[in-house]
C-alpha cells in the first residue's frame, strides 16, 4: 500500500518541475541582444558620464522595464558588467518584421557619428524608437530632416551609479516624463503624429518581467489537485479489487 500512495506525489513533483522549466525557456521578455558597431554611435541620455557616444565595439541591449506605451532600454558592455546607458524608448511600427535584429540610425554630416534611432527585435513589428533630450533632438531633427522624439532637458542627463532595477529613481523619472517630437522645422508636435503605437491587444500582451506571482501558480495548483484526486481514486479501485 505504501507504494501506491507514493505514486501520485512523485508524479506531481515531476509535473511541477516541467512547468517551471517550460516557463524559464519562454521567450525572454527583456529582448537581450548582442550588437556590434563598426563605428562610433551617438546615443541619448541617461548615460554613464562620458558615454554620450559609444565607441566601435560590442554591446548588449535589453529592456529593463516594459509598459504599454513606453519602454526603458539599457545598453551595457559585452560582459554586462558596465551599464553605459538607460534610455527611454517608445514603441513604433515598421513595414515588415524580419527574422534578424535591425538597428536604424539617423545619418549625420561626414565625420560625425550616426545617431541611434530605433531597435527592432527579430519577429516583432513594433520596435524601440529612442527618445533624446529636447535640445539634442531639435539639432538632430534639423540635421537629418526627420522628426526626433524628446523629453524635457530637465530630465536627469547622467547618473553616477548603474541603474539595475525598474524602481530606480532614473527609471521612474523616465517612465513619467512627458514625450513630444521635434520636427525639422523646430516645431514641437505630439508623438502620435510621428509614431504608430501598437494596437491595444498588442500593448496589453507585452511580456512582463519573470517575477513570482500568486496568480500564475493557480493553474498549477489546480492541476496538482486533480492529479492527487485521480491518484486517490486509483488507490481506491486497487483496494476494492484486493478485497
Amino acid at each position: 500500500m505504501t507504494l501506491f500512495k507514493a505514486v501520485p506525489f512523485v508524479l506531481s513533483v515531476e509535473i511541477l518541475g516541467v512547468a517551471f522549466s517550460s516557463s524559464a525557456k519562454a521567450d525572454a521578455w527583456d529582448k537581450r541582444t548582442t550588437i556590434t558597431f563598426s563605428g562610433p554611435v551617438e546615443i541619448p541620455g541617461v548615460h554613464l558620464k562620458g558615454y554620450g557616444v559609444l565607441p566601435a565595439g560590442t554591446y548588449v541591449f535589453k529592456v529593463l522595464d516594459s509598459g504599454s506605451d513606453r519602454h526603458i532600454v539599457q545598453i551595457s558592455s559585452k560582459d554586462e558588467k558596465t551599464v553605459y546607458a538607460t534610455i527611454l524608448a517608445i514603441p513604433n511600427v515598421r513595414l515588415k518584421a524580419t527574422d534578424k535584429t535591425v538597428m536604424t540610425f539617423r545619418e549625420r554630416p561626414a565625420g560625425e557619428p550616426e545617431a541611434l534611432r530605433a531597435w527592432f527585435y527579430p519577429g516583432k513589428e513594433w520596435g524601440e524608437e529612442f527618445v533624446y533630450p529636447k535640445a539634442r533632438a531639435i539639432v538632430l531633427a534639423k540635421q537629418t530632416n526627420t522628426p526626433v522624439l524628446f523629453v524635457p532637458d530637465t530630465v536627469t542627463p547622467e547618473v553616477a551609479v548603474a541603474v539595475t532595477t525598474p524602481s530606480h529613481p532614473v527609471v521612474v523619472e523616465l517612465r513619467q516624463a512627458p514625450v513630444k517630437a521635434a520636427q525639422p522645422s523646430g516645431q514641437e508636435v505630439e508623438i502620435a503624429q510621428v509614431v504608430t503605437a501598437p494596437p491595444v491587444e498588442v500593448a496589453q500582451n507585452t511580456p512582463a518581467p519573470a517575477l513570482p506571482a500568486t496568480g500564475s501558480s493557480l493553474p498549477l495548483m489546480a492541476l496538482l489537485g486533480m492529479l492527487a484526486l485521480a491518484g486517490a481514486l486509483t488507490i481506491g479501485l486497487v483496494q476494492k479489487r484486493a478485497l
